[in-house]
């Protein structure tokens, strides 16, 4: 059957471009161009143009060029240039007519037929005042009684593919998709959406992969890689079209966060662990990089995560610069939350022409040093004591024996009192303290030193391991240790 053409008709009944995509899916109906119901009574059937359609062949589904020429020839009509399109449109749509058509027929019977204006024409309407389908007819069809956007998550892949197997969706069209009502639900942003992204068998929910893709949910997922539901989606990056932005939890404008976080973190560190990234911890805690093991380190597949500043606590008023002395001597630890030893050094950095007290910092000569004053005379008790770290700024086996021997307090042989407070009898004193305190005999003496006296094979045949010593439970705790004195040969008592 020939047909007749509009002369300013650029592509052909675009209201019935019903061509089949790739895999059988419908491609997109656009705005209709033709004027059809001009051309009624030129078409007493859909099937004289489009005669591919019903059968599923795209190459058949629209009339060749010189069929609208047969009237369209200069002299009865004005001549149109018109060519097919070469390739089906972009959708989602698992809707492919052939198989539409037999599952109706299988439902109502083998007579059963379902024409094209049953979908293509409103009720009522002339014959050949063709539109594009709608989802309401799809819906009245498949007793869907609501509007499109109400439908329920469970309905959304009866009629679309994920977004991903889409591969011929334009962008523009993965922007115009509609919001479901759910998306609008008060918390459904942050706390609201898990769920229901989840499948029963711990996948992604089908209704979730129909608009996005695993991109999207990287953008603000830090766990994406050690979600399932995520993993499940197909890598799709034009579902970042659709926009997402991280909120802070209700929790986080609490006055004291910034006291409790640590708490929250070590009670439920996986929520922690979907915002933020190591880096996020360790913008604050620069000195504590233990603190963020919990959490996942920045990488490919994740997202950025929430940012973090640091920002003065409550307690650093503007004159804490000239208060924080004391706070620092009574609870260092808490000052090791976010500075280093060398934030301290930068202004307490000692100067050796000046006694080691003044500072040439870059906050100016007049500010005071590291120590009190008179540390000097009371530091070997805060060095025993561990008040502070004293290797965090000198080298003890140098920076102590250094001004020792200036001072005259070293020994004249190994058994002469020298650096321990002058104190003629420490030697026999020592074990004692060692035993409280051995990591500060470690800052000058070697193993070597103690087995000069004490050994069991050598030297003067001291005993080293004091009342109630039980050689056995060393002896399975580590062994290594025994062999320093006794060689292979261990004593079991």
């Amino acid at each position: 059957m020939t047909a007749r053409l509009r002369p300013t008709l650029p592509a052909l009944g675009a209201a019935l471009a019903l061509a089949l995509g790739a895999g059988g899916v419908l491609a997109r109906i656009v705005e209709d161009r033709f004027d059809h119901v001009k051309h009624a009574k030129v078409f007493p059937t859909c099937e004289g143009c489009h005669a591919g359609v019903a059968a599923g062949d795209f190459a058949t589904s629209f009339p060749a060029p010189e069929s609208c020429a047969t009237c369209h020839d200069g002299a009865i009509e004005d001549r149109v240039t018109w060519a097919p399109p070469s390739r089906p449109g972009g959708n989602n749509l698992r809707f492919a007519h052939p198989e539409h058509a037999l599952e109706v027929a299988g439902a109502s019977g083998a007579d059963s037929v379902l024409a094209c204006a049953s979908c293509h024409v409103r009720e009522g309407e002339a014959w050949m005042a063709v539109r594009r389908a709608s989802a309401r007819r799809c819906f009245a069809c498949h007793e869907i009684m609501v509007a499109h956007r109400e439908a329920p998550d469970s309905a959304c892949a009866q009629c679309h593919v994920p977004l991903a197997q889409a591969t011929a969706l334009p962008v523009d069209r993965i922007r115009e998709f509609e919001t479901p009502l759910s998306h609008e639900q008060p918390g459904f942003g942050l706390d609201g959406h898990g769920k229901p992204a989840q499948a029963a068998d711990g996948g992604v929910a089908a209704s979730c992969a129909t608009c996005h893709a695993r991109e999207f949910c990287t953008t603000c997922h830090v766990n994406a890689p050690e979600t399932r539901a995520i993993q499940a989606l197909g890598a799709d990056p034009r579902s970042l079209v659709h926009e997402a932005s991280l909120e802070a939890p209700p929790g986080h404008d609490r006055a004291d966060f910034l006291e409790t976080h640590a708490r929250d973190l070590r009670a439920n560190a996986s929520a922690c662990q979907t915002c933020h990234t190591r880096e996020s911890c360790l913008a604050c805690h620069v000195g504590q990089p233990g603190v963020a093991r919990p959490l996942f380190a920045a990488g490919p597949g994740r997202g950025a995560g929430a940012g973090t500043a640091r920002r003065r606590p409550p307690s650093h008023a503007l004159d804490f610069t000239r208060a924080h002395a004391e706070p620092a001597r009574s609870a260092p630890g808490t000052c090791a939350t976010c500075h280093l030893i060398t934030t301290c050094l930068d202004c307490h950095r000692p100067n050796p022409a000046d006694g080691q007290t003044a500072v040439s910092g870059p906050r100016g000569s007049g500010a005071r040093g590291y120590h009190p004053p008179a540390f000097l005379t009371r530091h070997p008790a805060a060095a025993y004591a561990q008040e502070t770290e004293c290797a965090d700024c000198h080298n003890p086996a140098a920076f102590c024996q250094t001004c020792h021997a200036q001072a005259g307090l070293r020994a004249s042989g190994p058994l002469v009192a020298g650096f321990h407070d002058s104190k003629e009898f420490f030697l026999t004193g020592h074990g004692q303290a060692a035993r409280q305190s051995l990591e500060s005999c470690t800052s000058c003496h070697v193993e070597q030193d103690c087995l000069t006296c004490h050994s069991a094979v050598a030297g003067r045949g001291f005993r080293p391991h004091g009342p109630g010593f039980d050689a056995e439970r060393l002896r399975r705790k580590n062994p290594n240790m025994c062999t320093a004195c006794h060689g292979t040969t261990i004593p079991t008592n």
